[in-house]
């Protein structure tokens, strides 16, 4: 099998990959911003809260994103080498 056949097919998966959803991985929620100044003087300790947890949360969803990347990046290169076998057997 020639290497430009692998790597066009390892291209084609990542790609595949690449532009599906992660579904191991939740991104967190929106915090709520009221758009009066007065509830947001009012709520400030709750948005505040809820603004913080945000982006503790954003940091564990990126941290699972590069997870699962790595994850797919392997796994690819490893169904790359099966379809390889498969290929070198067939010809």
């Amino acid at each position: 099998m020639t290497c430009a056949r692998n790597i066009a097919l390892l291209t084609m998966i990542l790609a595949a990959l690449a532009a599906g959803p992660v579904d191991a991985c939740t991104p967190p929620e929106w915090p709520f911003l009221p758009q009066a100044r007065e509830d947001m003087h009012i709520y400030r300790d709750l948005i505040r809260g809820d603004f913080e947890t945000y982006i503790a949360e954003v940091q564990d969803y990126f941290r699972c994103i590069d997870e699962e990347r790595a994850r797919a990046f392997s796994e690819a290169r490893e169904v790359s080498e099966d379809y390889g076998r498969f290929i070198d057997a067939i010809e």
